[in-house]
């Protein structure tokens, strides 16, 4: 099924603040809470998908990439993964948002255990050349995580083997911790330190991971990298990450982009740069060379009379933009060669010129200084 554009889910322009979001994504969690609408499975929908676009639109980071590359920047791997509500629940509004629906705090009373902890978040560097981020590329990626445990199948316990209760929290994961002082009474919720937020113990681990409910594995991952990317860009893959133990949901992985130096070319954003070497005689007469670029060699015109330093434009045979918008140029700076040792023909010829050059200065009256700096204006 196609997903709805983020802005369009919560009712609003492209460009709106993030007062204007928050605003709307409250009154639409506040309508399709599953609190509020038990047993509604269309209620339920509704708001997933309002707190999925709030998800990305309330992060300056996720918003941009959002707006950039569109649902596939901010799902893993381009498109595939999705939108998990532990991905939400740390926003830091997260308190304003709710205060109204779970009391003056903001604070869910939460009628069970929170549940196992979410694996740990995983960051990877992957290298590619220029050619590869000027057309894009498929990189398969080794990963060395945490997977579930084959055995337990992630539970933690011995198989056949049963879970209790926990007698600390009495299954809810969470303790209270009371407190007074003179400005009066304050009670604190927190995790279970018996259970871990579970809600039950485990009495007969499991020998393969030790009740950890994970195992240590490689895993072999297709990474799809978009043309136009550069260094510091990252590609989030969702739930690639460490699984969290007994069970927890897996964390990301985070892959950053490192574009290796290139031995020809310069990229300065989306354009690039060659220096080209070209001989006095062809700067002098011009002439058609054959000029490498990123998307394969083609012809160019060398003009009559060309000065080394002077810059010519290749038309679209720079980097894409990343978000599909236009193309990047090739700049040719055309660098004249002085040959350092000459043959005896060679410095012939160039006595030849220099003594028709001289004759010419002296006709016209100017010296070659003169000439020089007349043709470079």
């Amino acid at each position: 099924m196609e997903q709805r554009d983020y802005y369009e889910v919560l009712g609003l322009e492209k460009g709106a603040d993030e007062a204007a979001i928050k605003s709307s994504y409250r009154k639409l969690a506040l309508k399709y809470h599953p609190d509020r609408n038990p047993d509604n499975d269309e209620a339920e929908s509704k708001f997933k998908e309002a707190s999925e676009a709030y998800e990305v639109l309330s992060d300056e980071g996720k918003r941009a990439n959002y707006d950039r590359f569109g649902h596939a920047g901010v799902q893993g791997n381009f498109g595939q993964g999705g939108f998990e509500w532990s991905d939400f629940s740390h926003a830091t509004d997260f308190q304003d948002i709710f205060g109204d629906m779970f009391g003056g705090d903001g604070r869910r009373r939460t009628r069970g255990p929170s549940g196992p902890p979410k694996g740990r978040d995983l960051r990877i560097a992957l290298e590619l050349s220029l050619e590869e981020v000027a057309v894009g590329v498929e990189k398969k990626i080794n990963l060395t995580r945490q997977q579930r445990c084959k055995v337990c199948d992630g539970a933690g316990a011995a198989p056949g083997a049963d879970t209790q209760t926990c007698g600390t929290c009495n299954g809810m994961g969470q303790v209270q911790q009371v407190s007074r002082s003179f400005f009066g009474q304050s009670v604190t919720v927190t995790a279970c330190p018996t259970c871990s937020g579970e809600g039950k113990t485990i009495t007969d681990p499991c020998r393969e991971c030790s009740g950890e409910g994970r195992a240590r594995e490689t895993a072999s991952i297709t990474v799809r990298i978009p043309a136009g990317v550069s260094t510091g860009n990252y590609i989030p893959l969702r739930g690639q990450g460490d699984v969290g133990p007994r069970g927890g949901p897996a964390g990301d992985c985070l892959v950053f982009i490192e574009e290796k130096e290139h031995d020809q070319f310069t990229r300065q954003g989306n354009d690039v740069l060659l220096r080209l070497p070209i001989t006095i005689s062809q700067a002098a007469l011009g002439d058609d060379v054959e000029v490498p670029t990123l998307h394969g060699a083609v012809k160019m015109k060398v003009p009559e009379g060309t000065q080394s330093g002077r810059v010519l434009r290749l038309r679209g045979k720079g980097v894409p933009d990343v978000d599909g918008r236009g193309q990047g140029d090739q700049l040719v700076e055309m660098m004249v060669w002085t040959p350092t040792s000459l043959s005896a023909e060679e410095r012939a010829l160039f006595e030849q010129l220099d003594e028709i050059q001289q004759k010419r200065a002296k006709k016209e009256g100017k010296s070659f200084l003169d000439r020089m700096l007349e043709a470079l204006s």
